[in-house]
């Protein structure tokens, strides 16, 4: 049995990451129905059909929620749910008959997730805004990228998924755990500023102590030779990240460099700037191979920086099972690992409305309004 085997959460169709919370929980074994938009919107870039990672697992059912009936079918689902996540823009979910305050009404013990980037309140609240807009502004953005140039954080994983997801995938837990014990359920307001910001409370320690200034690039996850990612002959890319004595004196040695005076003081960063150009021009002597075959599995902190399709093929990878096809559609597995339940496989991702009469039907709405309301699709 997986770890989440008979969670029910009923999810209204969104972008980003409230599906990917929802494929956390499903991955994990929980019953995920999706609530889509019946019929779709022709040309919507946002909309993956059959590529949707994020909705492997689930049931689809497409309904008009502009149809009064609709929104209480929905509502009969939701009395039979654990947990409710969405992702409107604040307001809309009330104004469809779907809010907070409704759903408790008849499912007092309901979880509520909501997923938004600014939260359900405050000055920006009904602002649109993407995964950079919220970590720029929760400062989680700050020291992402080289002194002197824009900053540049890889796309959705920090704000949307980071900060997101993963917040409201743990507080849905948190509030499902408190329900059962309690017979009360809550409503999570679960803002991509809010995780983000929360995120950085290792690197604020770090600055606190006097090791990470907030001038960028002067800092000890941001600023020296030993951390960092270097260009190579062939124009592929390494990371260094040896951030210990131990670990810096083993990279130092690899590269011939133990005896170098300007290397035998590698936290002074007066001289972090000299010495990575001078690592620069070490490493684009030689093709990414070459320090993979020097470097990798030792204690120098090294790896190659790989594109997701080398990252399947590598070795450690691979021994590790993480990433699968199906479809033609690379993607990566469920995780964290749990060592008392199966390592499940997920399921496909659904089409759009397949499940329909099949969820209706076990809501208990009899076969005349389950033929009315698919109708719509």
């Amino acid at each position: 049995m997986v770890v989440l085997d008979g969670l029910r959460v009923v999810e209204i169709a969104g972008i980003g990451p409230g599906p990917f919370c929802g494929m956390l929980l499903a991955d994990m074994g929980a019953q995920v129905t999706l609530v889509e938009r019946a019929g779709g919107k022709a040309g919507d870039p946002l909309d993956l059909g059959k590529n949707a990672i994020v909705n492997r697992g689930k049931r689809s059912l497409a309904l008009d929620l502009k149809d009064p009936a609709a929104i209480e079918a929905v509502l009969r689902l939701i009395e039979q749910a654990d947990v409710v996540i969405e992702g409107m823009r604040p307001g809309v979910m009330e104004r469809l008959g779907l809010g907070p305050e409704v759903c408790l009404a008849r499912n007092p013990a309901l979880v509520y997730g909501r997923m938004t980037g600014w939260g359900q309140h405050g000055p920006l609240a009904q602002a649109a805004g993407h995964d950079i807009n919220y970590i720029a502004l929760s400062g989680a953005l700050w020291y992402s990228g080289a002194p002197g140039s824009a900053p540049m954080a890889p796309p959705t994983l920090v704000g949307d998924l980071g900060g997101g997801a993963l917040y409201l995938a743990m507080g849905i837990l948190a509030a499902v755990l408190h329900a059962r014990a309690h017979g009360v359920g809550q409503v999570i307001d679960a803002a991509i500023v809010d995780g983000s910001a929360n995120l950085m409370n290792l690197l604020l320690s770090a600055h606190a102590a006097g090791q990470q200034p907030m001038e960028r690039g002067c800092g000890l996850l941001d600023g020296p030779h030993w951390y960092g990612s270097y260009a190579c002959a062939d124009g592929l890319f390494i990371s260094i990240g040896a951030l210990e004595p131990q670990f810096s004196a083993l990279l130092f040695r690899q590269l011939g460099l133990a005896d170098d005076p300007e290397f035998q003081h590698p936290y002074d960063p007066r001289h972090w700037s000299a010495l990575r150009a001078r690592l620069a021009g070490i490493f684009a002597s030689q093709p990414r191979q070459y320090w993979v075959d020097l470097m990798e599995g030792s204690d120098a902190c090294f790896s190659p920086v790989l594109t997701p399709a080398e990252a399947a093929r590598h070795p450690h990878m691979t021994a590790r099972n993480v990433y699968f096809k199906r479809d033609g559609i690379l993607q990566a597995r469920p995780a964290p690992r749990f060592s008392g339940s199966p390592d499940p496989l997920p399921g496909p991702v659904p089409r759009r409305g397949e499940h329909g009469a099949e969820i209706l039907r076990a809501a208990g709405l009899d076969e005349a309004a389950i033929a009315g309301l698919l109708h719509q699709g």
